[in-house]
């Protein structure tokens, strides 16, 4: 009898190992990238645009399925109306005029498209490439942690005076609604100015926690992919695909959750400074920020963070692969079910965070799957991380380790026409141990 009680057993751990590994990295029971995404835009061809958008939208309007739009230099939602866009609408940003779309403060867009029929905004050139047109900027009056209110004006070269108005965000309202992005496609966005630098994917600035963002994929950036300044709101089902920027960029006192979301970053294509998958900071210099009010905060849960190396080692040694992770002062993450692979090493604190008991309760890592990094978890410039291997790897964090080939531990990855970025079923064998997982 308890020889069968303990086979009995034996076989209920397996059941329960294998359920809890499947739960790491993005999940579904179905592949949820099917049908909507795109990871070859280069070879698609949405025809020459047949109406064109410019200047500002002052009262409600809808853009139609039949039409191609062409987005003209900065393009402003203003005045309280809703820009509605129907499923399966085609937006092209304009080169030379640095095409952008501005959802400015009370303004919404409701670009709520289909799994069989996504709304597109992309380049309009026949050789596309990152930064080819602007981007798209949603501007709310959430809160932020800066003195003041924020701009981004400079982006905007040759502003109209009156237009100044439409480019700040920032307020005290965390239930705004600035409208829904579900099934959308935002493709070689970014294209860089002289005062601002580069345009991102998707910028959402103090934007409140009524507004919906989910299935949206951002693919070829020229600057950070997803960036999200202030505010507080919920990101489900994104993904950053081959940015040269970061993936997700978080700062100036947001309150964020990120769920079941994917980052394939390219060691080849990344940008001269070298980018991350996940950003978490409080501010980009401490003098613009109050510290007294709430720092960035971001929970993150099922995630895949993956570096696309064809050999990590050697693109380690060239200098082409960065961090995972990085974690800024005064801020705090959430992290867990996150299946970081291939980076240099999985996640640095900056240099300023004190490693003591206070800060470490900030800055949370459990039921992780750390997989073929180059190290774990560091603080900038310093290669002594006893301390926190020793906090990290306690076994009540549940994290575990591995070096397995991405297409060993992913169902599909080399499937360009639908990938599947799942882990693998029985792929993950569960360790506390940190293996040696670059050879020198």
């Amino acid at each position: 009898m308890k020889k069968s009680t303990g086979i009995i057993l034996l076989f209920l751990l397996t059941i329960g190992n294998i359920s809890a590994q499947q739960e790491k990295g993005i999940v579904g029971i179905d592949n949820w990238l099917n049908n909507w995404t795109q990871f070859r835009p280069n070879q698609e061809y949405y025809g020459e645009p047949t109406q064109i958008l410019t200047g500002n939208i002052t009262e409600d309007t809808k853009l139609y399925k039949r039409y191609t739009y062409l987005l003209l230099g900065s393009v402003f939602v203003v005045n309280n109306a809703t820009l509605t866009i129907e499923p399966g609408t085609v937006i092209i940003g304009d080169f030379k005029t640095n095409g952008s779309l501005t959802i400015s403060k009370g303004a919404k867009i409701i670009a709520d498209g289909l799994e069989t029929d996504p709304i597109v905004f992309t380049s309009g050139k026949s050789v596309k490439r990152a930064g080819d047109w602007g981007g798209i900027m949603i501007l709310g009056d959430g809160p932020t942690n800066k003195f003041g209110n924020g701009s981004i004006a400079a982006f905007h070269e040759q502003l109209e005076s009156n237009n100044y108005i439409n480019t700040n965000y920032g307020g005290e309202n965390l239930e705004g609604d600035s409208g829904i992005l579900r099934y959308v496609r935002i493709e070689y966005a970014g294209k860089r100015t002289k005062a601002a630098g580069y345009y991102n994917g998707l910028l959402l600035a103090g934007v409140g926690n009524k507004t919906q963002v989910s299935n949206v994929m951002v693919s070829f950036a020229a600057g950070d992919a997803f960036k999200v300044l202030g505010g507080e709101l919920k990101l489900e089902q994104v993904i950053s695909y081959k940015a040269n920027g970061n993936d997700f960029k978080f700062s100036y006192g947001t309150q964020c959750e990120l769920t079941n979301s994917l980052a394939i970053r390219s060691p080849y294509i990344s940008s001269v400074e070298g980018s991350r998958s996940v950003q978490v900071m409080s501010y980009e210099e401490q003098g613009e920020v109050d510290m007294s009010k709430k720092g960035t905060n971001v929970t993150a849960t099922n995630l895949t963070l993956l570096n696309d190396s064809e050999d990590l080692a050697s693109d380690i040694k060239m200098g082409l692969v960065r961090e995972g992770v990085y974690v800024g002062h005064n801020a705090s993450l959430d992290m867990k079910k996150t299946v970081i692979s291939g980076f240099n090493p999985a996640v640095i604190f900056e240099n300023k965070i004190a490693i003591n008991q206070e800060n470490l309760e900030k800055i949370q890592f459990s039921e992780m799957y750390f997989n073929n990094c180059n190290g774990n978890i560091f603080v900038e410039n310093n290669s002594n991380n006893d301390d926190l291997e020793n906090w990290y790897g306690n076994s009540a964090f549940f994290n575990v380790y591995s070096k397995g080939p991405n297409g060993e531990t992913f169902i599909d990855i080399n499937n360009a026409r639908r990938p599947d970025y799942r882990l693998k079923i029985n792929k993950i064998i569960a360790t506390n141990n940190d293996p040696d997982l670059i050879d020198d």
